[in-house]
């Protein structure tokens, strides 16, 4: 169903790009607060096991408490807290001890205002363009915590399965129910798969559980059918670029390598260019 706002493709983009920036902004306050959160539930949970007296309260979630400069502390206004216009009007440095902010604001709110704007434009504001943006969202945060701290929350991937799941039972836009339930099924196994048998032949992991649930929440959501394409993709992308890295900013070929971020960029393409892709495949398999 498409909801007729009666507007112009030139003010979809605008309100898309609005939008976009605002919901770009939480997205980053979750990218930096969520593995806190995290890390802080573990320490918990690690002294309770070892029977280490712990009295530490939570003192951070989503929403509190406001957010503040990291190197002075300083709370941030509101004016100095809109969406991409306040990074430029104060030249990417804290209004009060002139410190760097991160890059990492502008782009996510940037990013998402672009993705938002593109699928409001496209295809109109409708059920299908709300639940693009819903699964988008999750994969930019996904992208960028793997990114950050190598870690890709349950809290975020397995909802996503679920959620992937409940979207082919009631819409079936990307999927139907049984290709949804065998898309993450497969997602999960064919990248556990590749673990054991790499652990087999090197003795070590080589890919972290989150990856395997990430990649059954794409395939809840896309269906069985797509998931060597997720795979293909992201394998290919992850292996160009890890060469680059090495290749040019001496990267330690044994260092970990987060694979979440390019499973994320295959599901996204996937979700919006099945067809095409499926097309392309099939055409130089044969």
């Amino acid at each position: 169903m498409v909801f007729d706002l009666g507007l112009s493709a030139t003010a979809l983009a605008l309100l898309g790009i609005v939008f976009g920036a605002i919901i770009g902004s939480f997205l980053n306050v979750v990218i930096i607060r969520l593995p806190i959160m995290l890390k802080a539930e573990w320490t918990h949970e690690a002294k309770l096991f070892l029977g280490i007296e712990s009295n530490e309260e939570k003192s951070i979630n989503i929403v509190s408490p406001r957010s503040q400069c990291p190197d002075c502390g300083t709370l941030i206004k509101a004016l100095h807290n809109i969406p991409l216009l306040s990074y430029c009007f104060l030249r990417g440095r804290c209004a009060h001890c002139g410190s760097l902010i991160s890059i990492q604001y502008p782009i996510i709110e940037l990013l998402t205002a672009f993705v938002t704007a593109y699928f409001f434009t496209v295809h109109g504001i409708s059920e299908k363009t709300l639940l693009s943006l819903l699964f988008s969202y999750c994969l930019i945060v996904l992208a960028t915590i793997d990114m950050r701290e190598q870690i890709l929350p349950d809290q975020i991937t397995l909802p996503l399965v679920w959620i992937g799941l409940g979207v082919s039972l009631f819409f079936g836009f990307w999927a139907t129910p049984e290709e949804s339930i065998l898309g993450a099924a497969l997602g999960y196994l064919s990248l556990w798969s590749v673990m054991c048998l790499f652990k087999l032949i090197t003795g070590k992991e080589g890919m972290g559980y989150g990856d395997f649930k990430l990649n059954a929440a794409i395939g809840a959501w896309l269906g069985w059918h797509m998931i060597p394409t997720v795979i293909l993709i992201s394998s290919f992308a992850g292996a160009v670029l890890g060469l680059l890295a090495i290749a040019f900013y001496g990267h330690d070929r044994r260092s970990p390598f987060a694979f979440g971020p390019f499973l994320c960029i295959a599901g996204w393409v996937s979700m919006e260019w099945s067809d095409q892709l499926l097309t392309l495949f099939s055409y130089l398999a044969f």
